[in-house]
């Protein structure tokens, strides 16, 4: 049956997430109801656990999934790691940096952040230089950022912060990169990822993946004060991942049974099947580069100001002057495909933002990439905009 399972015609999905679904993870994710409790469930959650550090490149770090979004990995960083009245220095190349110390300040930290110019990331030297200005318990990073397109050196930054700060937590804010862009989780010394199902990860939304170091283990259980939420703490969680880490079910809160199974699905197919971690990223990479070299060629601007801070599993592109998003995104739709218009504040309505993560930039048979830029060029010649190339 499940061979045999073909998705229902639809717009192709190339926003920066959620983004499109395999035929085998759709149909996993439409598992019959089970017990959270079984004995066969807690094995696919093992199973999950073990690829999820796979797919990270840890051998000691400690996974959590948990029903929630992506947003909620801030929130066990914030609650779990950081206790109230302690400083955080949060690295900021658009939106969801500012979203990110927002959610730390709630939870009682002191931020500090230190920006870039829109579409670039600060330098190691600005990095190094406010990490030897004050003690910070932790430094967190986006990733990419999906406002800007903006991929940030997380190897560099961590490297950085263990010269300078190696008392300081690395917190990797990869809910747009996990699953597309390379994570090296044990030589680079990041302390917490934060995921989500729906991007690099190719399942349905709903799924928080966090993701900690031995190092942040032993933080978290050397604070003075009990976690500042009750829902993210890792003292309900941290048993639970440990209990089915060894294949046994255990309960805090009920765990999205489909959605375990949908990931169980995609990530055998990302560590146990060709085409290779190593060669999904260089797929990723491919992909990314020709859109945006083909998106050059015509005259148009990407966001991002170095191709070394451009991100592989998305880009964000300048409308032509004297357009709009909106004079581009409907066009776009009317050809089947769905792109996302802008997010940043200062540039909104200036840019537009496509997706090319998971299926569509790994298996090349589908063709979405030449789908994507086949529909843009013909709505930006229907807007009025003459492509150069």
């Amino acid at each position: 049956m499940a061979s045999s399972f073909k998705q229902e015609a639809h717009q192709l999905l190339v926003i920066p997430g959620p983004i499109e679904v395999a035929d085998d993870v759709l149909y996993a994710n439409a598992h019959p109801s089970m017990s959270h409790m079984s004995p066969m469930f807690a094995g696919v959650f093992q199973d999950c656990l073990t690829k999820m550090k796979q797919v990270l490149y840890t051998e000691v770090g400690q996974p959590f999934l948990v029903a929630g979004s992506g947003t909620l990995g801030w929130d066990m960083a914030a609650a779990n790691l950081v206790e109230p009245g302690e400083n955080v220095l949060v690295l900021n190349t658009g939106y969801f940096g500012d979203s990110f110390a927002e959610c730390l300040q709630v939870y009682g930290a002191k931020v500090d952040q230190l920006g870039a110019p829109v579409g670039d990331k600060p330098t190691v030297q600005q990095i190094e230089e406010a990490l030897q200005k004050k003690k910070y318990k932790m430094l967190t990073f986006t990733h990419v950022d999906t406002s800007t397109g903006v991929l940030s050196d997380a190897k560099e930054i961590c490297a950085a912060v263990k010269r300078v700060s190696p008392d300081t937590l690395t917190a990797l804010d990869g809910v747009c990169s996990v699953g597309s862009e390379e994570i090296r989780m044990d030589d680079w010394g990041v302390d917490i990822v934060i995921g989500a199902s729906q991007k690099g990860l190719g399942v349905p939304p709903g799924l928080c993946v966090v993701c900690a170091s031995p190092k942040a283990i032993t933080a978290f259980k050397n604070r003075k004060a009990a976690p500042t939420s009750y829902f993210a703490s890792w003292n309900k969680w941290l048993p639970v991942m440990e209990a089915y880490g060894k294949g046994a079910a255990a309960y805090f809160a009920t765990p999205p049974v489909q959605l375990i199974y949908a990931l169980q699905a995609s990530l055998a197919t990302m560590t146990t099947k060709s085409p290779s971690l190593e060669e999904r990223f260089a797929l990723h990479r491919e992909s990314s580069r020709k859109i945006k070299d083909t998106i050059q060629s015509w005259g148009l601007s990407l966001v991002t100001l170095n191709s070394d801070a451009a991100a592989n599993g998305m880009t964000a592109v300048y409308t032509p002057e004297g357009l709009q998003p909106s004079a581009i995104v409907p066009r776009m739709l009317k050809r089947g495909v769905v792109v996302a218009a802008g997010l940043h504040s200062e540039i909104k309505t200036r840019y537009f933002r496509i997706g090319h993560m998971g299926l569509t930039a790994v298996d090349k048979s589908r063709g979405d990439v030449d789908t994507i830029l086949k529909a843009l060029k013909e709505s930006l010649e229907e807007a009025g905009y003459k492509c150069k190339a």
